[in-house]
This record gives C-alpha cells, structure tokens and sequence, in this order.
C-alpha cells in the first residue's frame, strides 16, 4: 500500500515558526549543530595533516626540501669563526642538524640543553650534531657554551639559509629568526625526516630522534648486523671496508671528527 505524501505545510512544531520562517528555538540550534560540524571538520583536518607529516617527514619549507632530497651544503662560521661546510662536519656519518631561533629563545636553549644529554649518546654511535642560528658568532658561541654544548654552533646572521629555505620566522620582526626545524640527514646530507618546531612541541624529543638514528644508521652502516653469515664471511675474507671504521684507522675517524 502506498504512503499518501508528506505535506510539510500540515506539520507544527513547538516553538517553530509558520511556513516561510525558521523558529527562534530551531535557529540557534542549527547554528549550534553547524559550529559542531565545523569544529569537528577542522580537528579531523588538523589531525590528518599530523599524521600526514609524519608519515612523510615533511614541513613547511622550501618545496623540493622532502624526504630522499639532499640538503643544501651550506658553508657557514662556526663558534670560533672557522668556515665549515655540512658536508664536512657529516663526514659520512647521520647527522642531525638543528635551525635555531638563537640564544635569545628560551625554547631553543631548553631543547639544546636535552640535545647536550643526546650527544653524548650520539659521540659514541658515530652520529654528528650541528646547530645554526642567526646569532653573530659572539652571541653563537656564549649561547654554546651557556648550554654545555659540544658540537659545532654555525652562524648565520646574513640569514642565508633563512632565505634559501624560505622559512623567516614573520611573526617575530624584532629578532627575525628562522621558523625553528630538526632535520635528520642520511650521509650524504640526504634527508630522512624533518621537524617543524615553531612550537615546542612539535620539536622531536630525544626518543623520537634515537628511533631516527637507529633507522638511519641501519640503512647506513653494512654492519648493522654481524651475526649474518655474509658478514661473517666477509671477516674471514678480510674485506675490512664493510665493517667500521671502513677501511680507515680508528686514528683517521677521530681526527676526521675534529
């Protein structure tokens, strides 16, 4: 049997308005459900662009700066004013490099205080540490040794890589620093993983950039696992470049590390 048709017209409802009108009451709970639904789009959207950026490593910077590309091999002053290039304090091993606010962010001093606790970690898994700013290197070298640092503090005051990377900090024109990033480079200056740290808690904490070194260097290092019986017949063999410090003296690493 067929349903006769619904005539809206011949429907009441309390507190709504007559044909023609929406209701005092029915209107502010539309607005209501709309917010609702509005907020509810924007936390997914939030939430999908996180995970997206982690899955990815990617940031907001420049475009062709994505996992697989190779960094820019920036050639900078250091604390002491000694030119260095990143791919000279790299060497070949993982690196993680740091762009900083400066010293004058209590932020960025916080984290380098939790980075000096990591290095020492990293110092004995051949992992390199670099941060740069764009303090001049009087300020570069009292915020390195405010905050016990012992890795290399590069100055940037012209703000090269601000620029080349397009990531100036607008919000701040006083200081105009660098938007604040971690970047984890496979040797060859080639990026993994990138952290934007305009907040501070988008910054990666130690765990998170252990799991990074311990990914980069299984890819990285051919003697990840000795106990395979291809390793251990490389040994036998003596073929002594697959295994660390590949090929070089101990006393040749330790100078390259200066």
């Amino acid at each position: 049997m067929s349903r006769p048709p619904l005539h809206v017209e011949s429907m009441s409802f309390k507190g709504s308005a007559p044909p023609g009108g929406m209701g005092e009451t029915a209107r502010p709970m539309a607005a209501s459900i709309a917010d609702a639904v509005f907020a509810a789009i924007g936390k997914w959207l939030c939430k999908m662009c996180s995970r997206l950026e982690q899955i990815t490593g990617r940031s907001q910077m420049r475009a062709d700066m994505i996992p697989g590309a190779v960094f820019p091999d920036y050639e900078l002053s250091d604390h002491t004013a000694k030119r260095r290039k990143l791919s000279e304090l790299q060497g070949h091993d993982p690196m993680i490099l740091v762009l900083s606010r400066g010293g004058f962010c209590p932020k960025d001093r916080r984290q380098s205080e939790g980075l000096a606790q990591l290095h020492r970690e990293m110092e004995v898994g051949y992992c390199r540490l670099v941060t740069i700013s764009t303090d001049n290197i009087t300020e570069t070298n009292e915020n390195r040794s405010a905050v016990g640092a012992h890795w290399p503090f590069l100055s940037d005051p012209r703000r090269v890589v601000q620029k080349d990377l397009d990531i100036a900090e607008y919000t701040d024109p006083l200081h105009n620093p660098m938007i604040p990033h971690v970047i984890v480079l496979e040797p060859g200056l080639i990026i993994y993983k990138i952290y934007n740290g305009y907040w501070f808690f988008g910054r990666p904490t130690m765990d998170d950039l252990r799991h990074d070194l311990r990914a980069v260097t299984m890819k990285c290092r051919p003697d990840w696992d000795i106990t395979t019986l291809e390793m251990k017949s490389a040994w036998q063999q003596g073929r002594k470049e697959l295994f660390y410090p590949y090929g070089k003296s101990y006393a040749q690493t330790i100078a390259a590390e200066d």
